[in-house]
């Protein structure tokens, strides 16, 4: 995926007004380093000291922090290649809380090297960066390996309610939240409406109706392609294909085990198979990324498009597309029976917090500000995607872009990410799910070779390449 960083190996919405923060005793500036260690790999939360919280289950917070007074500086590790940003926000959050000075670390654009940074850096021992921001299938690798420290052992519950459903789950581990979502981003359909307009079709809801109303349109002429996705050999695949396992009401994993070999599993690959032999979509799809596909739908050759958020904006350039005023947007249809909308998955960044910080109380405050309203309206109108409700779900969002607008109506699914192997995991998806759609091996085969994989990296000791 293009723009700002390699959000696809990241996707992210948004819970009711942002709860007033409880607070409680303070900690030293170690506390941080200390608590690490109770939120590893080795330690689960017991369900006896969970609670429920915007759809998951966490342990509850062990050293609450009162962050009302903190002062001193800190340094925050940005990814924005649009500095900017990244200034803007410091600015307001600097004149908001003027005991806090805040020093901006730039980091590569390239999401591999910039981990690999953090990594060193961290590993190493670190105080700085004290917050920095990570894709969002970061939080299990970066635990495993302490680096990055609990948030949960620290903010309240409550804290967490201002996020959407999908956002928490993707950013816990063993019952502890490592990283609060920062800006989010998903897939949506794209749609010629003129196409539509003139065979008299309505934007479709299901996964069916999309297949029916794209092979119609191509038939008569009306497109060289009825659908384009991303089919290729690579993280974006596992991406689209979690979307149509969702939609079918399965699961890469339950309960820690590998769930491949169920008939919504088999339902999803055979629908994505189905889309390439009935001719909807070109049977190149198996080699397509974000920027072919969208290339294929901006020249004008298909119908409908599935892609991020960003593709709205590439659609109206002039210099660039040749559907400029013909396209429309919704949300992902599901399938028949599955509700009135389909799944998006997740990408987009968190922000974490250095176990090592020497000012823990300072970095808390700027994480609880990174993600209030006013940051949030700072971030959406600079064409990011906020994360908590109280701005997600704002009619005025739509100001900023048509997709914006559709966050309500969006249901959002997490990649598989809650153990420090998954891109073990995901290699698993995407190479199996290639292979049934080059039709290289069947659909039956593909899923039980994905599901053999994946428990083997589930039951192995990686860490995720760090």
């Amino acid at each position: 995926m293009k723009s700002k960083v390699k959000r696809w190996t990241s996707v992210a919405l948004a819970s009711s007004a942002a709860a007033a923060l409880v607070v409680g005793c303070g900690q030293p500036n170690n506390t941080a380093s200390q608590a690490s260690t109770n939120g590893s790999a080795s330690t689960a939360a017991s369900a006896a000291s969970t609670v429920s919280v915007a759809g998951v289950r966490i342990a509850k917070p062990t050293h609450l922090v009162n962050y009302k007074n903190a002062s001193g500086t800190i340094v925050w590790a940005e990814s924005f290649t649009t500095g900017p940003t990244a200034s803007e926000l410091v600015s307001a959050f600097e004149k908001k809380y003027p005991k806090i000075k805040v020093k901006l670390q730039v980091q590569p654009s390239n999401t591999d090297t910039n981990r690999a940074d953090l990594t060193a850096s961290i590993s190493g021992g670190s105080s700085t960066p004290d917050v920095y921001m990570g894709d969002v299938i970061w939080p299990a690798q970066f635990a495993h390996n302490q680096l990055a420290a609990p948030l949960s052992d620290y903010l309240p519950t409550s804290f967490w309610t201002r996020f959407s459903n999908g956002l928490v789950a993707g950013a816990t581990y063993n019952g502890k939240v490592y990283a609060a979502p920062l800006f989010a981003d998903t897939a949506f359909l794209y749609y010629r409406k003129d196409l539509l307009a003139k065979y008299h079709l309505p934007v479709p809801k299901t996964w069916q109706q999309l297949q029916t109303e794209a092979s119609y349109i191509v038939k008569h002429g009306g497109a060289k392609y009825g659908f384009v996705w991303q089919g290729a050999d690579y993280e974006g695949l596992t991406c689209d294909f979690d979307e149509y396992l969702a939609d079918a009401g399965g699961s890469v994993l339950t309960n820690g085990k590998a769930t491949l070999n169920t008939a919504a599993a088999k339902q999803a690959l055979s629908f994505m198979r189905g889309l390439i032999t009935s001719g909807v979509t070109p049977q190149s799809v198996d080699t397509f990324q974000e920027p072919q596909s969208e290339n294929v739908f901006t020249q004008g050759n298909a119908v409908f498009l599935r892609n991020w958020s960003y593709a709205w904006s590439d659609s109206q350039n002039p210099q660039s597309s040749k559907v400029v005023g013909k396209v429309g947007v919704a949300p992902l249809p599901t399938f028949a029976g599955h509700g009135s909308s389909g799944y998006s998955t997740v990408g987009g960044w968190d922000l974490y917090l250095n176990p090592h910080t020497k000012n823990l109380a300072a970095a808390l405050q700027f994480i609880d500000w990174m993600t209030s309203p006013q940051a949030q309206e700072i971030l959406a109108a600079n064409s990011e995607m906020p994360t908590i409700k109280a701005v997600a779900d704002s009619p005025s969002l739509a100001k900023y872009s048509p997709v914006f607008a559709l966050l309500p109506q969006v249901k959002f699914v997490s990649r598989p990410a809650q153990t420090p192997n998954y891109p073990a995991v995901s290699k698993a998806i995407y190479d199996n799910v290639n292979a049934a759609l080059a039709g290289s091996v069947s659909v039956a085969q593909a899923l039980k070779n994905a599901n053999q994989q994946i428990q083997q990296a589930l039951s192995g000791s990686g860490s995720g390449g760090l």
